[in-house]
């Protein structure tokens, strides 16, 4: 059942109130300067197109639901099957395919949703992690390879477990561990035959967290990383097992080593560092000689990967815009050989090495703005493709849906921002169409070009959407992400606006029929911008967005505490900027009708912060409507609550952007 609430009470039916209007309030913060990022040409927003397409339609939501998503993925140990979590059933179950491409076979039926596939070493068993209604207390569970009866391993309802790493022998592996009352993530050591853990490194600090990477030296030492909450810092350490002593391999402060990988020897790290730089740049890291081999530099974002079983190549992403790249490194000669996969969304699967057992074939998946994401396993000598999932239905045929294009342009300052415009088939250059800003989650977060189930229904719908990499966004170096700080809802809200006015000088966009949508902060973006810039958007919707800052670190996870600290600083020395950040504090200013939509056991984003907001535009009488979805937590896994959202963005910004009949 799902709920709406109205003046402090729950109804099971939407009510919709009058509106009331507000003045607007000004941006207080003053002009600093250009933020550095990578340079790229500013576009012409003239340069947005419409292409002419007779066959186009609007997509039926119901199709985007009943496109399967694609989890975690894992090879056999013999290489014949892959296994993944898809969601053919509309839950995020587990199921195995050939490797060669065939028909899926079910391996686990549950109501919640699982991850992190991790077969056992000899094949036997499927290890993975399930929570209970999206509260992220993931415990490990063990299914059979053929089938069969699922097992709990661990059963600890206040202990998660996660990031499961098997030792050499296989009985013994190395696992994060979080208590539900700390915001630290810890290490320990579990037996995979009882499930029981031990305790292998404890972490004082609540900002910090660890996780192992790979065992070494036959099982008497593992590699780790230890991090903290807002991705600034990340740091690689030797552990010996099972004693936990601890060697400090690369680190530095307020510097990155994400380490991804090690050779079995433990002499060469895969490390992707932003040391010198601001920007993660790849290389690989000799313990021995305490040197680093370097990729060929790029203003871009690099992330390392997995060795091959002989050692002899590394895997490597490399993140330009937004669109990402898969290549093969030569671990000698460091040179690169681009996999060849379309423009979108290239990223290595699998769970612990994207190579078949052999070394012969790689996992890849691939995703674009007209593609649902597919797995291709791809054929190293030579070099060829073979999609080996199909998890679009047969209607999204990608010559008929919107395409995209990336453009920059420059914000209040100066800083370049870069975005992902989705473009409607069919439109009149005349002004009078309408636009959704979609601004992604985090804020430590991007936007990539792939499929986005959001954008297609609504582009398809001749809404020009646009989804922001404002500033904070992760992609474009440290600088760019660090320059939202203590200053949320301030320069990155500006970033939104100055999208907005892109689209309207492309001669496409009506100005007064542009709204906004998103989710977590994307939907703080959709509060903060209704709330502080009243007259520049003409509807809103939120999902799981937030109001308060001060009652969110009050109600969430201790481990998102520390995400917020991060971000604003310290609640009680730093009041003013929680409340100058707050949307609540500028929330009786909304004159734009606003839809919430909420999952009743978020973690990150507790109802409360949904509850908020409905009492409050209920007192000042602005039109909302507030839905919560029941055993749903931060964002909606079950088909049945992805289509009904969806439907109500579209039928909001239908009834507010184009003046439609509200649907029955």
């Amino acid at each position: 059942m799902r709920y709406s609430t109205s003046s402090g009470r729950y109804r099971q039916i939407p009510r919709v109130l009058i509106m009331a209007s507000a003045s607007m309030l000004l941006f207080g913060s003053p002009v600093s300067g250009q933020v550095a990022s990578p340079d790229r040409p500013v576009s012409d927003p003239a340069g947005l197109e419409s292409p002419v397409n007779p066959e186009a339609a609007a997509v039926p939501v119901e199709d985007l639901s009943y496109s399967r998503t694609l989890g975690a993925t894992a090879w056999s140990r013999d290489g014949k099957e892959i296994f993944l979590v898809t969601s053919l059933t509309g839950r995020n179950n587990i199921w195995k395919i050939p490797s060669t491409g065939g028909w899926p076979v079910q391996l686990t039926r549950s109501e919640e949703r699982q991850g992190g596939l991790m077969p056992s070493l000899d094949g036997s068993l499927l290890y993975f992690t399930e929570d209970v209604g999206g509260d992220e207390q993931f415990d490990i569970f063990a299914v059979p390879a053929n089938g069969g009866a699922v097992r709990n391993l661990t059963r600890t309802p206040e202990l998660r477990e996660t990031s499961l790493v098997i030792a050499p022998g296989g009985t013994t592996g190395a696992v994060s561990t979080k208590l539900r009352s700390e915001g630290q993530v810890n290490l320990a050591l579990i037996d995979l035959a009882t499930g029981q853990t031990m305790p292998l490194v404890t972490e004082p600090d609540p900002a910090l967290r660890w996780r192992p990477i790979a065992w070494i030296e036959d099982g008497k030492a593992l590699m780790a990383v230890r991090s903290n909450a807002n991705s600034t810092l990340a740091e690689v350490w030797r552990i010996e097992v099972p004693s936990g002593k601890a060697q400090l391999i690369l680190g530095k402060p307020g510097t990155i080593y994400e380490a991804s990988d090690v050779t079995a020897d433990g002499r060469l790290v895969a490390v992707a560092t932003n040391e010198g730089t601001g920007q993660l740049r790849a290389g690989i890291y000799d313990t021995s000689a305490k040197s680093w081999r370097w990729l060929a530099p790029t203003p871009w974002e690099q992330s390392t990967g997995t060795f091959s079983p002989d050692g002899k190549t590394l895997t490597v992403t490399r993140n330009e815009d937004g669109r990402t790249t898969a290549s093969l490194v030569d671990v000698a000669t460091l040179q690169e050989r681009p996999l060849p996969l379309p423009p979108g969304i290239n990223s290595f699967a699998g769970a612990d090495t994207p190579f078949s057992p052999d070394g012969g074939r790689i996992l890849v998946a691939h995703s674009g703005a007209d593609r649902p994401s597919d797995l291709q396993v791809v054929d190293l000598a030579t070099g060829s493709a073979n999609a080996v999932t199909a998890m679009g239905v047969a209607s999204l045929k990608p010559e008929n849906l919107p395409k995209t294009r990336i453009v920059t342009y420059k914000s209040f300052d100066g800083t370049l921002i870069s975005a992902i415009v989705t473009m409607p088939f069919n439109l009149k250059r005349d002004g009078t169409n309408p636009a959704v800003m979609l601004p992604h989650g985090g804020p430590t977060g991007q936007s990539r070009d792939g499929f986005n189930r959001t954008a297609t229904a609504l582009a398809s719908r001749g809404y020009i959407v646009m989804q922001p990499n404002v500033r904070g966004s992760t992609g474009y170096g440290q600088p760019f992400q660090n320059a939202n700080y203590q200053d949320l809802g301030g320069g990155d809200l500006r970033d939104v606006i100055a999208g907005k006015q892109f689209l309207v000088e492309s001669g496409y966009v009506d100005p007064d029929k542009v709204g906004i949508t998103g989710g977590s902060y994307g939907g703080y973006m959709t509060l903060i911008a209704l709330a502080k810039t009243p007259d520049e958007f003409a509807a809103g919707a939120q999902l799981f967005g937030i109001i308060n800052w001060f009652s969110m670190y009050e109600t969430s996870d201790a481990l998102l505490r520390q995400y917020l600290i991060s971000l604003l600083g310290d609640p009680v020395k730093d009041r003013k900027v929680y409340e100058a950040t707050s949307p609540i504090t500028y929330i009786r200013n909304i004159k734009a009708p606003l839809l919430s939509l909420q999952g009743d056991r978020d973690i990150r984003v507790p109802r409360g912060q949904a509850e908020e907001v409905a009492a409050i535009l209920a007192e000042i009488g602005t039109p909302n409507e507030t839905v919560f979805y029941p055993a749903e937590g931060h964002g909606f896994a079950k088909r049945e609550n992805q289509i009904d959202s969806l439907r109500r963005v579209i039928d909001w910004f239908d009834r507010h952007l184009k003046g439609a009949e509200p649907r029955p």
